[in-house]
């Protein structure tokens, strides 16, 4: 799958630039998942999430390794190694003296879900570390949103389905509450109709009542 994750990594290096910074992590039983740091010093605006342009010096962290295999349904007496949805997933986030670079293992940890939980990471789905996301984060959830916006997505020849390269949005422990009842739209809604800066690192919880 090394030709694969070349296609990967120059996809995004044409959307994103080079990556200043990257990191691997291997854990027991699954192939090898790095993570990408891209350093966007303008804060150009980009549609990877409601309410989510113009603010000045966003870093974005994207996996890679995680699209070398297809995902799999749990439930399937086989897995199919070709088709099957292939994604990488992608993080921005405006530092504002957090140390966001502690975010590459839970970022490593949730690309590994799929070889190690047999998750099949789509949007709309809540994916929980257990832990903050950096240190003195009030997230230790995302939220999966839709492809296409910074990144767009890889095709591939078929029957491999293309690589999608999909946003997560950090979610506070009452969003995600609030998630599970009314869904990933209500709550995206109403961070949009907030004005919400999902790429604030210490950001308080959007309004959920009214």
């Amino acid at each position: 799958m090394t030709d694969l994750l070349e296609l990967v990594e120059a996809r995004l290096r044409s959307a994103l630039g080079a990556p200043d910074a990257r990191a691997a992590v291997t854990f027991l039983g699954t192939d090898r998942i790095e993570v990408l740091r891209f350093v966007d010093p303008e804060g150009a605006p980009g549609p990877d999430g409601p309410a989510d342009g113009g603010a000045a010096g966003v870093v974005r962290y994207v996996t890679l390794g995680m699209s070398a295999a297809p995902m799999s349904d749990p439930t399937a007496a086989l897995a199919d190694p070709e088709r099957g949805p292939r994604s990488e997933l992608l993080l921005s986030v405006r530092p504002g003296g957090a140390d966001t670079d502690k975010v590459l293992r839970p970022l490593a940890v949730l690309a590994a879900s799929p070889q190690v939980e047999g998750v099949v990471v789509a949007p709309g789905a809540s994916l929980d570390v257990g832990e903050p996301l950096w240190p003195g984060a009030p997230f230790t959830s995302v939220l999966v949103a839709e492809s296409g916006g910074m990144v767009e997505d890889l095709e591939l020849d078929a029957p491999r389905e293309p690589v999608r390269f999909l946003p997560l949005l950090p979610m506070t422990p009452t969003e995600a509450a609030w998630k599970r009842v009314h869904g990933a739209q209500a709550l995206q809604e109403r961070w949009l109709s907030h004005g919400t800066d999902l790429r604030d690192p210490f950001r308080a919880a959007v309004p959920l009542t009214g």
